[in-house]
Order: C-alpha cells, then sequence, then structure tokens
C-alpha cells in the first residue's frame, strides 16, 4: 500500500506529513482502494435487526427443548429482522453451563407478529398448540371414582380410630 495521500476533491497528490490540501483545505485521503475493518460479530448482527421489530416489553416468541434448537430459531428470526434474545425456562433444574434443557426465545412485542410468521413458514410453530384429547374418557372417569373412593375409605378409618 503506498503512503502517497490525495485531495478528494481536486486529487492533488502531497507528501505524507500533510494533513489537509493546501488548494482546496479538505481532509487528505491515501491513494488507491481502502479496506474497511472487519465488523465485529455483534456489529454484524446488530446491522440486521429492523428497528421497528425492536421496540417494546420482551415476550415469548418461541420455545425450543435446548440450547441448540434455539440458537436456530434465534438465527432465523435475525435474517429477517427479529431480535431476540434466550432464556432457559422456568422450572428446569440444569446448570447454566450445560447447554441441555428447554429455552424460552424472547423477542420485543413489536417483532413478536413477525417472529411468529417466520416461525409457521418455516414449520418450527403450528397454527394452534395442539390439544391433547382424552383418548378414553370412561378410563378417566373410573380412575378419577377410584381415587374418591379410596380418599373415603382413609377418612372412615380414620374416624373410626380417633373415635
Amino acid at each position: 500500500m503506498t503512503d502517497a495521500l490525495v485531495c478528494p476533491s481536486c486529487a492533488a497528490a502531497h507528501e505524507s506529513h500533510e494533513r489537509f490540501c493546501l488548494d482546496c483545505g479538505l481532509p487528505l485521503v491515501r491513494e488507491g482502494p481502502t479496506e474497511e475493518p472487519p465488523r465485529s460479530e455483534l456489529a454484524q448482527r446488530a446491522r440486521k435487526v429492523h428497528k421497528t421489530y425492536a421496540e417494546g416489553p420482551l415476550v415469548r416468541a418461541a420455545w425450543a427443548r435446548n440450547q441448540a434448537e434455539a440458537e436456530l430459531i434465534q438465527g432465523l428470526l435475525l435474517e429477517e429482522g427479529v431480535p431476540s434474545m434466550l432464556r432457559r425456562s422456568r422450572g428446569f433444574d440444569v446448570p447454566d453451563m450445560l447447554a441441555a434443557g428447554p429455552r424460552d426465545v424472547m423477542a420485543p412485542a413489536s417483532g413478536a407478529g413477525p417472529a411468529r410468521e417466520v416461525l409457521l413458514e418455516a414449520e418450527l410453530l403450528t397454527e394452534r398448540p395442539p390439544v391433547r384429547a382424552v383418548e378414553r374418557p370412561e378410563r378417566l372417569l373410573a380412575v378419577l371414582c377410584a381415587v374418591v373412593a379410596l380418599v373415603a375409605l382413609i377418612a372412615w378409618i380414620g374416624t373410626d380410630v380417633i373415635a
């Protein structure tokens, strides 16, 4: 790379100790193509975020079974301009250093709608959460009756022993 400096306006060449063009008064630049310094990963991620999707409190946009799946979802959202962060799901007892355990993918409230659309398109969400139907309602009724009868028997025995 050359050390020659030129004026960006009049293209006059100057020596390396000069800082301003003697004719125009503009700051001098290096001659030839300039290379942009590499951006950090955080700066690259921040450039992808749409500002309209970054407003409001954080809401749960998706759920993942583990850290890797959550990072995949987070990457999909970022490619569409939706910022997100990961949070360990409540009630799961695993040390923080492990990648195991469910994660909540949190997005700002203004980005929750676009996040849902992205995840529906990627088939990571269903239109409605699956409803688990009781396969045999008569079996459930029989189990409930048995539990009530057992509680009644224990109460009856307990009153006879105390009296």
